[in-house]
């Protein structure tokens, strides 16, 4: 009933401090999956989807925060799980991912896995939703490379590439332009997107964490909730960033 993606990019500030950062985006043809699918942490990435288990997911980032690599977390949860052949569940750690579609998943189901993400999907029009959702992400991934959002005084800077937020949504509308979930007498939709990073930052950006629950025009919506939100950061931070630096409202202009 879902198709997400999972990723892992590892990047420098422009300082030359060493990060990583992971995200989730998903979307379906029913209301509020931000609630369900999507899990991201400092230490990794999971999304759990078809017959829902949140404690897949929840238990899956506190194994990664315990130290297991992706494929030995998930794949110990999955083996204790009596539902697992009606299950999906993919992500991606520091240094690995997994991917599993149950084999009682409903038609059209499967996933990918590549070397920094996963995708994955069930109850969709066909493979070519998650084969647009890699290629789209794929084409504008960036990995090993220095990140220019990072800091206050960055934020308003022209980059040549987008948060990961943002490419996250634009691989979800390029499996959703090829169908995504096949339920049409399902109008009510919803999607989501998450990113979390292991630097830290003085106000974490807004749009890193952002749900459309009820809508009928999700990845669309979504996009517009992220601009906005965008724009909002830009705004706080010119407004208030040096009392967000120092820590301290003394010298906050009213």
């Amino acid at each position: 009933m879902t198709f997400s993606i999972c990723v892992r990019e590892a990047y420098e500030t422009t300082e030359g401090d060493s990060h990583h950062r992971f995200g989730v985006a998903v979307t379906t043809r029913l209301p509020g999956v931000g609630t369900l699918c999507p899990f991201v942490g400092e230490d990794g990435a999971v999304a759990t989807q078809s017959l829902v288990n949140v404690d897949l997911g929840e238990r899956g980032l506190a194994y990664l925060e315990d130290g297991l690599a992706v494929d030995d977390a998930l794949e110990a949860l999955l083996n204790a799980d009596d539902a697992a052949p009606q299950r999906q569940l993919h992500g991606v750690g520091r240094e690995g991912t997994f991917a599993f579609s149950g084999a009682e998943c409903v038609d059209w189901f499967g996933h990918e896995e590549r070397e920094h993400f996963t995708v994955a999907g069930n109850m969709l029009t066909g493979e070519a939703v998650l084969e647009a959702t890699a290629a789209n992400y794929a084409e504008n991934a960036v990995h090993e490379t220095t990140d220019p959002w990072t800091g206050p005084e960055s934020v308003t800077d022209e980059a040549e590439t987008d948060p990961l937020a943002k490419r996250l949504i634009d691989a979800l509308a390029a499996g959703y332009l090829e169908g995504g979930d096949k339920r049409e007498e399902l109008p009510i939709q919803s999607a989501a997107v998450a990113v979390a990073t292991t630097e830290h930052r003085d106000v974490v950006p807004p749009y890193n964490d952002l749900r459309v629950d009820a809508t009928e025009t999700p990845v669309d919506d979504l996009r517009e909730t992220y601009a906005l939100a965008r724009r909002g950061y830009v705004d706080t931070l010119a407004r208030y960033g040096d009392a967000f630096e120092d820590d301290s409202l003394e010298d906050l202009d009213e």
